[in-house]
């Protein structure tokens, strides 16, 4: 078939310009009517909880951000043109009429033991509002745009978790990990508490690397034994005392919020073995590679066991990390407007496939994905049309952002293994079944952990917030 010849659908050229003026397409979908089944789950009293209600103890999410693939990935398009399909192939998985990108074997081959929900859809074409529209589950004020962190930006989930259900197994709620995601040169707003506070604030721990414990601080010291540090900390009391005489200054608070949590780790042996990756056999951290991503999966797996309630891996640091490393393979991300094959042959695939498919392996070894919801997701996809842009660096074509149809990942936790939910269009341009928006997995979160979505909080000034206006996606669950 000559290039020339395809039939795009109606307005596709349109829409890879400016998917924002696509909103009658949008709604053609049925995501208009996602509005209206939200407000019926609202009126629910709580006594019909669907499949998967509670089945999770933890939340583990792997974000990769700056958009992977979903034609690369999750959802070829073998039968597509190739300016669609791409150069790839597509291989077999366990699961009959499965296919995966080529170049995840090891993730393909465990197609029987996740689900893959192909029908995710959304309207925010870039990378910080759309990760923030990803981790907190609502859009930002800014549509579509790079803005900067706020204390008035709505809580990531694992602030709300800490505000609704706080754990009392470790220090922390929740702890991101590899992080901040930078989208492209600061952190994206929707990782942090924002209008809940600092008391809120999931704990950032950077990259994993080497034989040393992931957080130095929390080692022992030697020539400080415990009565030593409960001496310091009699004295820091007494120096707070005297400090609480001064006017109210925001910054003393925030700095006592940061020495009650550093105490609470200190202090708890199995939160500072946690962050301790010497513990594991070589063969087994050999096994999720040794670069942040794997290293941090690793230490992902271990707080699950510690039984921090929610985890999230930034799998890359940087969204874009390639414009200024291009031979570093740790500083890439998904963001590939050109290069896109050689990025994803060279650095990117081999890399995931080897550290997600050893964390699955690694969970459901452990009986970890049993009591585990573990969701693999991105901001939003790749366009279904390959281009070189001339805007960005590289000299061969690749994919633009999209959000109309894109691909995530989940397991564990009463998640039917070896599922597809929802399908795409034979370009993988739109959702032809089934959309499913990110407030929708926020409430599939929080369902899983058995709280309802609907949860109203308030903050510090007691002004009533609802957790999402999502419906979980209970048919994930079997």
């Amino acid at each position: 078939m000559r290039i020339e010849s395809i039939r795009f659908p109606e307005n596709y050229h349109r829409a890879m310009l400016s998917f924002q003026s696509n909103r009658r397409e949008f709604l053609r979908m049925g995501v208009a009517g996602l509005g209206t089944a939200a407000l019926e789950a609202a009126a629910d009293d709580g006594s019909q909880r669907g499949a998967g209600w509670g089945r999770a103890r933890s939340v583990l999410i792997v974000f990769t951000g700056g958009g992977q693939s979903q034609l690369e990935m999750w959802d070829p398009k073998p039968d597509a043109p190739e300016v669609v399909r791409g150069e790839f192939a597509a291989i077999r998985t366990p699961v009959p009429g499965t296919f995966l990108g080529e170049h995840t074997p090891r993730v393909a081959a465990l197609a029987d033991r996740y689900a893959i929900l192909r029908s995710m859809s959304h309207e925010d074409l870039d990378h910080g509002s759309a990760t923030y529209l990803a981790l907190t589950g609502h859009y930002h004020r800014v549509r579509s745009g790079n803005p900067s962190v706020s204390p008035t930006d709505k809580p990531t989930f694992g602030s709300l978790l800490a505000r609704v259900r706080p754990t009392s197994n470790f220090a922390h709620t929740a702890v991101h990990l590899n992080a901040p995601l930078f989208s492209p040169r600061e952190p994206a707003p929707g990782q942090f508490a924002g209008l809940l506070g600092r008391d809120y604030e999931p704990l950032q721990v950077g990259g994993s690397l080497g034989d040393r414990i992931a957080m130095p601080g929390l080692t022992d010291q030697p020539g400080l034994p415990p009565v030593r540090v409960a001496a310091r900390q009699k004295l820091l009391t007494a120096i707070d005392s005297y400090r609480k005489r001064l006017v109210a200054n925001r910054h003393f608070d925030n700095k006592d919020t940061l020495y009650q949590q550093a105490w609470r780790m200190l202090a708890n042996p199995a939160c500072r073995q946690a962050f301790d990756l010497s513990q594991e056999p070589t063969a087994l951290r050999d096994r999720y590679g040794r670069n942040r991503s794997g290293q941090s999966c690793l230490l992902a797996r271990r707080l699950i066991e510690a039984r921090v309630p929610l985890v999230t891996v930034m799998w890359n640091h940087n969204a874009r990390g390639q414009d200024t490393a291009p031979e570093e393979t740790d500083e890439y991300g998904w963001d590939t407007h050109n290069d896109i094959f050689m990025a994803l042959r060279k650095h990117l695939l081999p890399r995931f496939d080897l550290s997600f498919s050893a964390l699955l392996e690694d969970m459901e070894d452990r009986g970890l994905l049993d009591t585990t919801l573990v969701v693999c997701m991105g901001e939003f996809g790749r366009a279904p049309l390959v281009a070189r842009e001339k805007s960005f660096a590289g000299t061969s074509p690749g994919r633009k952002h999209w959000a109309a149809a894109y691909s995530i990942v989940l397991a564990g936790a009463g998640v039917r293994p070896g599922t597809v939910y929802g399908a795409t269009d034979r370009l993988a341009a739109y959702p032809r079944t089934e959309p499913v928006t990110p407030w929708d997995i926020g409430a599939t979160i929080f369902h899983a952990l058995g709280i309802d979505p609907h949860t109203t909080f308030t903050d510090s000034l007691g002004r009533p917030f609802q957790l999402t206006e999502g419906r979980p996606v209970t048919g994930l669950f079997g």
